[in-house]
């Protein structure tokens, strides 16, 4: 008798541990009426509602939303077996964001949204920049948009001319960078950055200073002259110390 009962207790267990399972792989959630992973395409500015709801619940659920890796805060009302969030206003670091519906108890159930934000070139940068002559001078023109534009570089109202070691581009989807070696006055300038996407255009001017060079200053000839006159004054002070001690 007691062989069996302790092997009732663990098959017991066994059943429960299965039920939950299976209570657990029929549900499924779906966010805006999607039951699996998508993206949701979103303009700067209006609000954008996402809504989860768990299917096949024959008990009330809880919810959790997930911005990236961090948690929603979500009001006690809002969590049970139906979950709304709202991102507003929406904006440029909302670009490229996960935001995740899960099953409290089986975090494995889940769907997922990216945001995909679309808003034409907003451009940044020093404005003005001084530099002397034979100078190196970089101009950095820091571009953000969705879909990525096209960058080029104009002077004065004009396409600028490259020149073979003269001028050097780099560019990234957020970074138009324009180098220009041993500046020269004829260098200077306005520079502007202009990125051109389907949603606009943008643009930052860049006002190049070239500055007179200024004179090297010889700084080892002067030390070697104060040293030179140091010795002088020293070796005439030890020569008349006679005349010195005398006077005092």
């Amino acid at each position: 008798m007691v062989q069996r009962r302790s092997l009732a207790a663990p098959y017991g267990a066994v059943l429960a541990i299965s039920f939950l399972a299976c209570v657990a792989t029929g549900l499924e959630l779906s966010v805006n009426n999607h039951a699996a992973d998508f993206t949701l395409s979103a303009e700067l500015g209006p609000a954008i509602s996402l809504s989860c709801l768990v299917h096949n619940s024959s008990q009330a659920e809880e919810l959790l939303w997930y911005r990236g890796d961090r948690q929603v805060g979500l009001n006690d009302g809002n969590k049970v077996n139906i979950s709304n969030i709202c991102i507003s206003p929406v904006n440029e670091s909302d670009n490229g964001v996960t935001f995740t519906c899960r099953l409290a108890r089986d975090k494995s159930v889940q769907v997922s949204v990216i945001l995909d934000v679309q808003f034409p070139p907003q451009l940044s940068g020093e404005e003005t920049l001084h530099v002397e002559e034979e100078k190196d001078v970089t101009l950095t023109c820091n571009s953000k948009s969705n879909p990525q534009g096209q960058s080029t570089w104009h002077k004065d109202n004009h396409s600028l001319t490259l020149q073979q070691s003269h001028h050097e581009l780099y560019q990234t989807s957020e970074i138009f960078r324009l180098s220009i070696r041993k500046v020269q006055k004829s260098d200077n300038g306005t520079y502007t950055c202009l990125v051109d996407s389907p949603l606009g255009k943008g643009t930052r001017d860049f006002h190049l200073i070239v500055e007179d060079k200024k004179p090297v200053f010889p700084t080892e000839a002067v030390i070697a002259a104060v040293v030179v006159v140091t010795l002088t004054i020293f070796f005439g002070i030890v020569a008349r110390r006679d005349k010195f001690f005398k006077v005092w």
